[in-house]
């Protein structure tokens, strides 16, 4: 898959933390998040950004135009223990992906994901999970990804 004429892309580094932390604020934003809970969020996210685009944890690519970063995506690398549904202890988590509103429609979103599976695939994971936002759930539905049964509680402070 190439991208359309005028786009290029590139790996994020942690001088992207706060160009990716603005996506990533903008996509809660977009998807209905309680706009003080994102308020709220954002700097300790930026934070943790830095720190595991620094130390590897995660890894981003950007999309830019005209020197702009225009789409995003990343991927959370997770060590949890084998299972029978993988074997390998390296798991990935893609988060963060975002396509600015008036870029959307050229297939972005479906590079990213391919180029974030492909070094998947490259460091050996064999199970990749994502939560999808209903308008993100067609991309990710072409590219093989199936609902699961994951449940959620969410702990009040102490």
């Amino acid at each position: 898959m190439t991208l359309p004429p005028a786009f290029t892309l590139r790996p994020a580094t942690p001088a992207d933390a706060d160009a990716i932390q603005a996506q990533r604020d903008a996509m809660f934003t977009d998807m209905g998040s309680d706009t003080a809970r994102v308020r709220a969020s954002s700097a300790p996210s930026l934070e943790w950004l830095r720190g595991a685009l620094a130390d590897g944890g995660y890894s981003g690519v950007l999309i830019e135009k005209d020197g702009k970063v225009v789409a995003g995506a990343g991927v959370l690398w997770q060590l949890l223990p084998p299972s029978p549904r993988t074997v390998t202890p390296l798991r990935a988590y893609i988060l963060n992906v975002y396509v600015s509103p008036p870029q959307r429609g050229q297939g972005l979103a479906a590079h990213l994901m391919q180029v974030l599976l492909t070094e998947c695939r490259a460091r050996g994971v064999e199970q990749v999970s994502l939560h999808a936002s209903d308008t993100g759930k067609p991309t990710y539905t072409k590219l093989s990804f199936v609902p699961t049964n994951e449940m959620r509680l969410t702990l009040e402070p102490s």
